[in-house]
């Protein structure tokens, strides 16, 4: 934490010559000890610039997993035996190793490790910056601490997995610290947050939207002083919406599976980048920069603190827009305004009740499936949902689709809806063709 502090207290001078020290170590470091990178950068001068290390993406990482790593002794057939488990959720791989799985929301998940020294950093930046106001933290302390978040809670995900592993190694923070499964039904998930009666109230925005109609009508009695979301986009007319019917402040955060917590967002509502551990290169469809003020398509994401499993310059399909003008609220690191990732929340009917279902927790459902590389979710009128499916090499999508419609029919009818048809779509998935955003579930009622 220290050094995230002793970070505030630095000039621009200081703040540009760490980053640069700290990219130039990271780097020296890869070359030694990855044999993946010792390739990439065979040609790179000593004297290098950033834009002379060659950009890598997820899928080629994935492909190299075993050469991209710099412990040994670590290969991905071990790490995803370890996965096996889902017990394991929280532990750690070789008493040293957190495992954490992307969400997949381009594709195929992506399977990293964070060690030791990378955690605690990643620990530290939010224990420091994550509250964008100070009377929320005092307030929060002041209610003794107790936090719950909604969240998928049966993968290896950043969130999920890392609140586990902090109560696998102090249970006795049970009192303070819970999560709610997104996958539960909405009834269970109100029933355990009265119980719980949390001063911070985490989760996506999209499971976050179905309680506000539980408090309104009287079934959902908490009265958190601060909300943070996270995992998805968090619109303006959402966070007001929470506002309003919780009485508390609203926010969210920028984060990834292989940065952590890529940027803070402040009270202006600026994503602030933790810019003394990432570095966020915004770029267009080539690769090429993209100016200030100007939406990227993509960027080139460096963690300068992960030395078991560098991120280089890699590809994370996210728009954002930079900027480095001075912000009101006095943080002089650069920030980014981001196009959210854009799910829907699907739509059921049963016995003439509406129910909703949060699209995370399908995702997460149909996320499980052997073989299944890539799906969405359309859900038609009259609770007619089709699937579209990306098979694993190897399999045919006919095989698959038998155990994700089984999957799909036991989630639906945990969350009370027993007559929906789920049929096999005969297209591929693909990105909207306006956006060019791909959607896991897509809602199709008013289509």
């Amino acid at each position: 934490m220290k050094l995230c502090r002793d970070y505030t207290k630095m000039n621009a001078v200081q703040r540009a010559q760490l980053q640069e020290q700290r990219l130039r170590d990271l780097v020296a470091f890869a070359k030694e000890h990855s044999p993946y990178y010792k390739a990439l950068y065979a040609e790179v001068p000593v004297d290098f610039k950033p834009a002379d290390l060659p950009p890598v993406n997820k899928s080629t990482l994935m492909e190299h997993w075993d050469d991209w790593v710099c412990d040994w002794d670590l290969t991905l057939a071990e790490v995803r035996t370890f996965m096996e488990d889902k017990d394991n959720i929280g532990r750690r791989l070789k008493n040293e190793y957190l495992v954490f799985t992307t969400s997949g929301s381009t594709g195929n998940p992506l399977v990293t490790v964070v060690d030791r020294s990378a955690n605690n950093i990643m620990g530290a930046i939010s224990a420091v910056r994550a509250f964008a106001r100070r009377e929320d933290l005092i307030r929060f302390m002041k209610r003794g601490g107790k936090s719950i978040g909604v969240f998928a809670d049966e993968g290896f995900y950043l969130g999920n997995s890392s609140i586990r592993s902090r109560l696998l190694a102090m249970p006795w923070k049970k009192r303070q610290m819970a999560v709610s499964s997104a996958l539960y039904p909405i009834e269970r998930i109100v029933e355990q947050l009265n119980a719980f009666q949390p001063a911070m109230l985490g989760g996506y925005p999209s499971n976050l939207e179905l309680l506000i109609e539980e408090a309104e009508a009287g079934r959902l009695h908490i009265s958190p002083v601060i909300i943070m979301t996270g995992g998805e986009y968090l619109s303006e007319q959402l966070r007001n919406r929470l506002s309003e019917t919780f009485h508390c402040y609203v926010q969210t955060s920028y984060s990834c599976t292989e940065g952590g917590t890529v940027a803070c967002e402040c009270p202006e509502h600026h994503f602030h980048i933790n810019d003394d551990w990432l570095i966020v290169e915004p770029v267009d469809a080539d690769g090429n920069p993209v100016p200030d003020g100007v939406q990227s398509e993509k960027i080139l994401l460096t963690n300068l603190y992960n030395y078991t499993q560098p991120y280089i310059r890699y590809e994370v399909t996210d728009r954002v827009i930079m900027h480095h003008e001075p912000c009101a609220c006095g943080n002089p690191s650069p920030w980014v305004e981001l196009e959210g990732r854009t799910d829907d929340v699907a739509v059921f009917t049963e016995n003439g009740n509406t129910v909703r279902i949060a699209p995370l927790s399908m995702y997460a459902v149909l996320k499980e499936v052997p073989e299944l590389r890539r799906f969405q979710v359309l859900v038609y009128p009259e609770n007619r949902v089709m699937i579209r499916i990306e098979p694993m090499d190897g399999a045919e999508k006919q095989t698959v689709f038998p155990a994700a419609k089984s999957r799909l029919e036991q989630y639906l009818a945990s969350q009370g809806i027993h007559h929906a048809t789920i049929e096999l779509s005969d297209e591929p998935p693909r990105q909207d063709p306006s956006s060019g955003k791909y959607k896991h579930i897509v809602n199709m009622q008013d289509l």
